[in-house]
């Protein structure tokens, strides 16, 4: 059954919808270190999806009941393995070997590599202006982020490159979703690519899960996980996937550029930390390229069935 194609360019529901995907990513650096005090990154990896995946699979259920069928298969279960297994496990482990300033510098990379991808594979047609709107989003982020703290080193550099596999497997699944969303409802699309990225992810998280002294959590760290399961997984991602279909990916991903904004704002509100005046022009760095990418018209290629 083919569904109404994708819009070309974001209205207004969907700029609103993009804004609190990235409010709700950017609530996960501050929820994680709360609940990181008490489980290991790889537990909650696994908790995410484990969280995630019967409530995105119920929803598509209720409004959907729609069973993909089975020649959507391997490109569900490739974007599962992109977007979910790939995407968390490779960021834990660049952690795991770098800082998180020098990750968090590496996430406007996001953007670029998603607008390579959607030139490679024939979705988008990006204009030069849509090219210069993410340039100056992306330049705004690393304003931000200050590329001065940048962590080098053997095992640094290791971490480095885990992150930008992480930054190139989440363009990838930006861009492979949509030609699904073109004939598959986006409920059923992201339920269905959790199932397959979840199973594999729960299986390389099991043995943290097993060792995870359960009955020692405290109530906080639970109430974590629970948000974290809830809001910045399984909200955003099912609202940055209605998004891309009303939108495009490569405008899905110029938006990611708000997260280190949004953190900053965060860290200032909650952990009284000032803001440095550079971060007033990275703030109308990344607004100006919005702005800009957000006009600029994008023509995508109709997938075909």
């Amino acid at each position: 059954m083919r569904h109404p194609s994708p819009r070309s360019g974001p209205d207004g529901p969907a700029i609103t919808v993009l804004l609190l995907v990235q409010l709700l990513f950017a609530t996960l650096p501050v929820a994680g270190k709360v609940v990181l005090r008490e489980i290991t990154p790889f537990a909650l990896a696994g908790l995410r999806v484990l969280i995630a995946t019967p409530l995105l699979l119920l929803y598509a259920a209720r409004t959907d009941r729609l069973l993909p069928e089975r020649r959507d298969w391997p490109r569900l279960a490739l974007l599962g393995l992109l977007g979910v297994t790939a995407n968390q496990g490779l960021f834990l482990l660049g952690l795991s070997f770098t800082t998180a300033t020098s990750a968090s510098i590496l996430m406007p990379a996001i953007p670029v590599f998603t607008v390579a991808a959607a030139a490679l594979l024939g979705v988008e047609r990006i204009g030069p202006r849509r090219l210069l709107g993410i340039a100056l989003a992306a330049a705004g982020a690393l304003v931000l982020l200050d590329p001065r703290q940048f962590v080098t080193g053997s095992r640094a550099s290791f971490g480095t490159l885990l992150i930008v596999a992480n930054c190139l497997c989440y363009a990838f699944f930006l861009v492979l979703l949509r030609p699904l969303l073109a004939r598959l409802p986006w409920r059923t699309v992201i339920a269905w690519s959790f199932l397959f990225g979840g199973l594999a992810l729960a299986v390389v998280t099991a043995p943290a899960l097993a060792a995870t002294p359960w009955r020692a959590l405290s109530r906080v760290t639970i109430a974590g996980i629970v948000y974290i399961g809830v809001g910045p997984t399984t909200l955003a991602f099912a609202l940055n996937t209605w998004a891309v279909r009303r939108s495009s990916p490569s405008i899905a991903a110029a938006f990611t550029t708000l997260q280190p904004l949004i953190t900053a704002g965060l860290a200032a509100l909650w952990l009284a930390e000032r803001p440095r005046p550079v971060q007033g022009v990275g703030f109308l760095l990344i607004v100006l390229g919005l702005v800009v990418a957000s006009w600029a018209a994008a023509r995508p290629r109709r997938p075909r069935a």
